[in-house]
């Protein structure tokens, strides 16, 4: 990597900021959360559609291009001292992340907010989650760039797929396998809140590790109380196997690395990982505003989701629906994993039983230092 020698100058409020993955979760609640208080955005995405037009009509500038592709990310980086950066769960996970490391290195970038992962650590099961952990260190050694992590844990959305909406409304089922695990689920929109603060004001954060989180640690048994309220009905836990699981996620037709990734990441919330440094006061104390409660984004999520609405012909689609998923056949992901001659590690650990991980999470605050 080019080494930088001088200081770099103050970054103008007005400067533009590169948002990758500006179609994503959080890049789309980043990208629209900064217009909004009118700062300039290039919106980094895959593909123009009907997303990137509502982030163009939104006053971005959207630059088309491939994470993968060095040439697109070095022209994304021209006149930009500021991004942020996530990478998709794929296979090329960590590719990506190197390629914008090289690039930003060579570039005249000086900060970059990364999501991180809260599991992340060298020798999780999830190759994922292990790719993470290899990108935080990396971005640590770009030269001349300052980096702040967010380092959040269960995003409440993951709970609230559509086909799992459709199932909690119309037959009154969760499912899914959480054991009597816990979490502070947290919404995109407090995830961008949180990202366009420490972009605009990165001076308390730089070099430190942010844990966001939702206002209140729930239980399967809270989850279902909270749906139950929303939709009016009773609601049941189904604490599924997890070959019922995996039937599902093949059933939303989820891609098949993501499905490897998430089953460990399943365990790692049955184990109780999630539980460590949540709820806190984070998004209060960086943005002014508190973060949303689970009942709150539920709301959200079953009011733009048509299938929820209580017809007979939405029952019956749900019904037929949850037959197709249990005669779904599971992907074997381990000949998978095997075929694709992904990295092992020799003793793989869940983040509880990596004595490192829980030295540096279990007492962790808001924020903590690296």
């Amino acid at each position: 990597m080019t080494q930088k020698t001088t200081k770099p100058k103050a970054i103008k409020q007005d400067q533009k900021i590169l948002v990758l993955g500006a179609t994503g979760k959080t890049g789309n609640a980043t990208a629209l959360q900064l217009l909004e208080k009118g700062i300039p955005v290039r919106a980094f995405v895959h593909r123009i559609d009907e997303r990137s037009e509502k982030l163009k009509e939104a006053g971005a500038e959207i630059f088309q291009g491939q994470m993968s592709n060095f040439e697109d990310i070095s022209a994304a980086l021209v006149d930009v001292k500021k991004a942020y950066f996530v990478a998709p769960w794929i296979p090329e996970q960590l590719h990506l992340a190197m390629t914008f490391a090289v690039a930003a290195a060579q570039s005249e970038l000086q900060l970059i907010v990364t999501i991180t992962q809260w599991l992340g650590q060298p020798q999780h099961p999830s190759l994922a989650i292990r790719h993470s952990y290899l990108t935080d260190n990396v971005f640590d050694m770009i030269p001349g760039v300052d980096v702040v992590k967010i380092n959040t844990g269960w995003f409440a959305n993951n709970y609230l797929q559509p086909e799992i909406l459709a199932i909690i409304s119309h037959l009154g089922m969760f499912p899914f396998p959480l054991g009597n695990g816990k979490t502070a689920p947290i919404s995109n929109e407090d995830l961008g809140r949180v990202i366009t603060a420490a972009l605009l004001n990165p001076k308390p954060y730089v070099g430190k590790t942010i844990r966001p989180a939702g206002p209140e640690l729930l239980s399967p048994t809270d989850l279902v109380e909270t749906f139950a309220r929303v939709v009016g009905r009773p609601v049941k836990y189904d604490n599924i196997s997890e070959k019922l699981f995996l039937k599902a996620l093949q059933f939303m037709k989820m891609p098949t690395h993501l499905q490897a990734q998430l089953r460990h990441y399943v365990e790692d919330y049955r184990r109780g990982g999630f539980e460590l440094g949540a709820p806190n006061n984070v998004v209060f104390e960086m943005t002014g505003q508190a973060p949303e409660d689970f009942e709150t984004i539920v709301h959200r999520y079953m009011a733009g989701n048509e299938n929820t609405r209580p017809t007979l012909g939405n029952k019956l689609k749900a019904f037929k629906g949850f037959i197709k998923l249990i005669l779904t056949k599971p992907i074997d992901l381990e000949r998978y994993e095997r075929e694709s001659s992904f990295p092992t590690v020799k003793n793989p650990k869940f983040a509880l039983d990596y004595k490192p991980w829980l030295e540096t999470h279990a007492g962790q605050h808001a924020v903590k230092s690296n």
